[in-house]
């Protein structure tokens, strides 16, 4: 279906602000989704505050041409965008989703500081912890040797009473 001169510009301005004021920008690939699902993954989506926006692949390519280093992934099929201010969540949710619903969901690519990302890059960056999870990974890292030498001198103690 055409879509009329000022709807095209309404869609590149958004564009141009996800463009903008994204720190990560995922390309969707969805296939077959009915709305149910659609809306309980945009529901979900927006909770975590990644924003979903479905447009046409020229008008992606138009505004998103020469805006990032790299070379831009092929986008094939039905194509929708995923942005946010957080870095990893909008990587992490989608893959997220295409556990969930595997054969209507995948990435297709990204953004990722400022540089083209394809699939399985992206997929990569999706599989990094949350923060929380890597301080909480770090303080162990710090605590096994101080807990080793505590089972160690505890063991000496016990020897010798």
């Amino acid at each position: 279906m055409a879509i009329t001169k000022e709807k095209k510009q309404e869609i590149l301005a958004k564009l141009d602000g996800v463009k903008t004021d994204s720190e990560s920008i995922v390309f969707v690939k969805f296939n077959g989704m009915n709305v149910a699902n659609t809306t309980a993954m945009r529901t979900d989506l927006r909770g975590e505050g990644v924003g979903f926006f479905v447009a046409k692949k020229t008008l992606m390519k138009r505004s998103f041409d020469g805006a990032f280093e790299g070379d831009m992934p092929e986008l094939e099929g039905e194509i929708a965008v995923a942005y946010s201010a957080d870095a990893i969540a909008p990587a992490q949710k989608i893959k997220e989703f295409a556990g969930k619903y595997k054969d209507n969901i995948a990435i297709a690519g990204g953004v990722f500081q400022g540089v083209y990302k394809d699939a399985a890059e992206m997929t990569e960056i999706a599989s990094i912890p949350a923060l929380p999870v890597l301080r909480g990974m770090f303080v162990n890292v710090i605590n096994s040797p101080i807990q080793g030498l505590v089972l160690g001198l505890n063991a000496i103690a016990e020897k010798k009473a």
